[in-house]
Parts: structure tokens; sequence; C-alpha cells
């Protein structure tokens, strides 16, 4: 899982350029959107709502944007109704992908996304969903604490496992003690690099060289797709590889 975990982690330390803040925003509000249709406008009462509006926080959304969001999506507001979507598919190397977007046109947005699957010599269709896993995922730089010791608080709140990488720890987490575990790691001091409930590979396909580099043009071009929200792949690349693409 470290490859993947850490491909996501150089993704979001990626600085935004100001062409790009506008893509961003626009899929962060979908998020809020589709959030608060499902489970109302209170972040306090549902959580995918206020893990949304953290993440739209961390970006400098203007807190406008974020309250007219939540109000289209509690039905509150006028615009374009966007629903989401999964898609599946195998890349280069027998690596499984899913694909989530919020879309306004599912027939367009999936012709859009089989097109880059081809380019890319990977094929969507595949029924992929059970490699993966719904799991809290919390990473923090080592230079926060001994491994020891974060492993320590992770646990007593309730994690499930810790990985070291070379320059970050791994907690995972189920999604009901996720808030628990996040919380008593920052109630600890520790600044995290992510935090999120996430799905998580079982298992991951080992990738070098020309094969890997494939892959991650792949990801890049689906994550840059306006309509994609997230991406989730079972991949492991080494660290550098994943540097000189990042």
């Amino acid at each position: 899982m470290s490859g993947h975990s850490k491909w996501h982690n150089i993704k979001i330390k990626k600085s935004k350029v100001d062409q790009q803040r506008g893509k961003l925003f626009s899929k962060l509000a979908r998020e809020i959107i589709i959030a608060a249709k499902e489970g109302g406008g209170d972040p306090s009462g549902n959580m995918r709502l206020r893990a949304a509006v953290e993440r739209a926080r961390e970006a400098s959304m203007p807190n406008d944007n974020i309250q007219r969001a939540i109000q289209r999506g509690t039905g509150g507001g006028e615009g374009v109704t966007f629903e989401e979507v999964t898609y599946e598919g195998m890349a280069p190397g027998g690596v499984a992908v899913l694909v989530v977007a919020q879309t306004d046109n599912k027939n367009r947005t999936a012709s859009e996304i089989r097109n880059i699957f081809a380019k890319a010599e990977g094929g969507m269709g595949a029924s992929v969903g059970w490699l993966f896993e719904k799991k809290g995922l919390i990473t923090l730089g080592k230079e926060a604490a001994s491994e020891e010791e974060v492993l320590t608080k992770a646990v007593d709140a309730g994690a499930e496992d810790m990985k070291t990488t070379s320059d970050e720890y791994e907690i995972t987490t189920t999604p009901e003690t996720f808030a628990a575990v996040r919380q008593a790691l920052e109630g600890a001091g520790y600044k995290l690099i992510s935090a999120e409930v996430t799905l998580v590979p079982k298992s991951t396909v080992p990738l070098e060289g020309k094969e890997a580099q494939r892959v991650l043009r792949l990801m890049e071009a689906l994550e840059d797709h306006d309509d994609v929200q997230t991406v989730y792949a079972n991949f492991d690349i080494p660290d550098e590889v994943l540097q000189q693409v990042g």
C-alpha cells in the first residue's frame, strides 16, 4: 500500500498554481454538494460532508463557496445536478483501478474515461472493486515523534495498524474509529500530512521501470479529468520513481 499512499501524498504536496485552483475548487464543490445531498447539510452529523468541508478549507476555498455548495446539495440553491458514479478498470501490469467521478452527464464521462484507459493501454470494465476495502488512512512525517510514541498514541485511540516507510508513518483505522484516532494524534501535537476515510487495496502489484511510468501517466490523466474526484489503484512503486514523477 505504501507506494500508492506516497503517490497520493505527492499529489497533495504539489503546489497549486492559479489556473489549477479553479479546477480544484470545482471538484471540492462537487464533493460537498454530493455529501450534503446524501447526508444532510450539517457537518456535525454528516461525516462525509465534514471531511469535504475540511479539505475545502485546507485548500483555502472561500467560506461563501462552501456554503453555496452545501445549499445546492440540500436543495436550497440552483444549478446543475451532479451524480456520483464509479468506473472500474485495469492499468498496465495488472494494476486494478477504481475511478470515482461526479458528473452531470454519465454517458459523456464514461466515454472520456474509457478513452483515457485505452490511450494508456489499459481497459475499463473489469470488476476490481472487491480488491479494495474502506479504511481510515492517516499519514504523518517521521519527524513528528518516535515510532513507538506514535504507535502507542494511535493504537490506544483505536487504530488497527501502522506501517513505517522511509520518511512517513501510515496509520490505518476502521471507518468508525477514524475520527477518534485523528483527534488523538492532532491532540498530541502531531502535524498530519493527510487524513481521510478512503479505499485501501487488500494486496498490491509491484511495478518498476517503464511499466511504472505508464501507470503513473494513467493516474495523472485520470486525476486531471474535470469530473474525476478520486482514483484508487493497487500499485506499489519504488519511492525514487514516485519522486521523479512528483
